[in-house]
């Protein structure tokens, strides 16, 4: 099946999606088929819940984890185990699949921290920081902090990325060799350790009256059927901000933003910088060791 941009397949192309920035169905549908080949390595064998806004962003949108009924038969499915029942997620694996979801109106592209041969395993871990009021100096300041306890106290590697909508994440690769349990446990205990050393600038209330002004460390998507936002996702902003890859040394840039890179720039980024997640698999680690420096730190 082939969906190229070329085919009349694609209809309202015209559409505006991002009615003050002037953003159209087709600058979308050209972004995502032109970042392609950087966006599939981090959807690839992970079940896909989408973010759709078929009526453009200044309209309520809506996230859909179980495939339509009436999604063509050849879009790959997965079937994954819930409380109670079961989802039925789409799989995207290819350019296709990817140009498809977008002329359904996915504008983002959240994906489970594990892949589907291990679906109860994570392989990654996420520190999603959400600072208070757009305080991106203090979503720095956090990352900083968990980069240096992950990897200078617990042996594990840090990679980091803006979110495209106010904060920042940092990854931590893992071997997808313990549960979902373990990881949010060992989770909660680094954002709490985090917290207790800074608690007038960090917190992990999850409710926004508790947080009084300090930035939320969410370590609860660390669970079974959670998602976070893909790599090079677009958010549903104004300029189409890009979730972006960065390397540590860019959070020296002051310039920079959780909404620095859009649609407009970030395909001239990714031509001339190397990935900064290059190395991610490589350097995936149980936590084993880890879980007991930190139990002995809290």
């Amino acid at each position: 099946m082939n969906l190229s941009l070329n085919k009349s397949r694609q209809t309202h192309k015209d559409k505006i999606l991002f009615p003050v920035s002037g953003i159209t169905k087709q600058n979308v549908l050209e972004y995502y088929y032109t970042i392609s080949d950087y966006i599939l390595p981090y959807l690839k064998d992970r079940p896909l819940t989408m973010q759709r806004f078929p009526n453009g962003i200044d309209k309520e949108g809506f996230f859909q984890k179980h495939i339509p009924d009436y999604f063509p038969d050849w879009i790959p499915t997965v079937k994954v185990k819930k409380q109670g029942g079961s989802v039925n997620h789409v799989l995207c694996n290819s350019k296709d699949v990817l140009s498809y979801l977008v002329s359904q109106y996915a504008l983002t592209f959240h994906v489970t921290l594990s892949r589907i041969d291990k679906i109860e395993y994570p392989d990654k871990l996420i520190f999603d920081l959400d600072p208070p009021k757009d305080d991106f100096k203090l979503a720095i300041k956090a990352a900083k902090a968990v980069r240096n306890l992950l990897e200078n106290e617990l042996e594990l590697k840090a990679f980091l990325m803006t979110t495209g909508s106010r904060g920042l994440h940092i990854a931590v690769p893992l071997k997808a060799d313990e549960s979902f349990d373990t990881m949010h446990e060992f989770s909660r205990l680094v954002s709490h350790y985090i917290c207790s050393n800074s608690p007038n600038e960090f917190t992990t209330a999850v409710r926004k009256d508790k947080r009084k002004g300090r930035l939320f460390i969410d370590y609860i998507r660390n669970s079974y059927g959670q998602t976070s936002v893909a790599p090079f996702s677009i958010r549903a902003i104004e300029n189409a901000p890009v979730a972006t890859l960065l390397s540590w040394d860019e959070l020296d840039n002051r310039a920079l933003t959780a909404q620095t890179y859009t649609i407009d720039n970030i395909v001239d980024r990714l031509e001339k910088k190397t990935n900064p997640w290059e190395d991610f698999e490589q350097n995936a680690k149980s936590t084993d060791s880890a879980m007991h420096k930190i139990k002995k730190m809290t």
